[in-house]
């Protein structure tokens, strides 16, 4: 089983993004669920979203507490939340942000292995706003191939309609421009 851990701010899509994944992993014919973790938090405060992936059905209900991937929609949360609280030694690191991979283990002090890309300047390239789910979508299918990019096509197209192709675009640039390490 793969467990996914999502951190964002509330209204920037981390909970999509845990359940685009989790849909795109059934259209596959895996099991999968996907789940938020907040309270009344208002938009723009720290929000974590969490996602397991299976080919065997999935019984565990509750908090994913080691994920083997952490995907980082805000950047500005390295500084308040320890993002690799649980992630073993193997684990990755997938990161909205402008630094690369050495920058970013410097100055975060990030000992997991890492994916960057720059989601925030897609989103508002690509789809006119900061709103990075889609976009740290492409980063993660790219750094851990966890779900595929076919496979994300139907759920976008569903959750999105008319705006689905700008999404699955921003989706795709992200693929093609994120970095992983090793």
């Amino acid at each position: 089983m793969v467990e996914i851990r999502f951190h964002g701010r509330g209204g920037q899509g981390g909970v999509t993004s845990a359940e685009l994944t989790a849909l795109a992993a059934i259209e596959e014919g895996k099991y999968a669920q996907a789940f938020p973790s907040f309270g009344p938090e208002r938009r723009g405060a720290p929000v974590m979203a969490f996602v397991r992936v299976s080919d065997q059905q999935i019984r565990t209900r509750e908090k994913v507490y080691s994920p083997n991937m952490v995907v980082v929609l805000d950047p500005t949360l390295l500084e308040i939340v320890d993002v690799q609280a649980g992630v073993p030694d193997d684990g990755i690191l997938v990161v909205n942000t402008k630094m690369s991979v050495d920058e970013l283990r410097k100055n975060a002090g990030l000992t997991r292995r890492l994916a960057v890309v720059d989601a925030s300047t897609i989103a508002i390239e690509t789809l006119r706003v900061p709103i990075t789910n889609t976009t740290m979508l492409g980063a993660l299918i790219k750094a851990t191939g966890v779900i595929s990019v076919d496979a994300l096509r139907g759920p976008v197209q569903k959750r999105f309609g008319p705006i689905a192709e700008k999404n699955l675009q921003a989706c795709m640039r992200a693929y093609e421009e994120t970095v992983v390490e090793g």
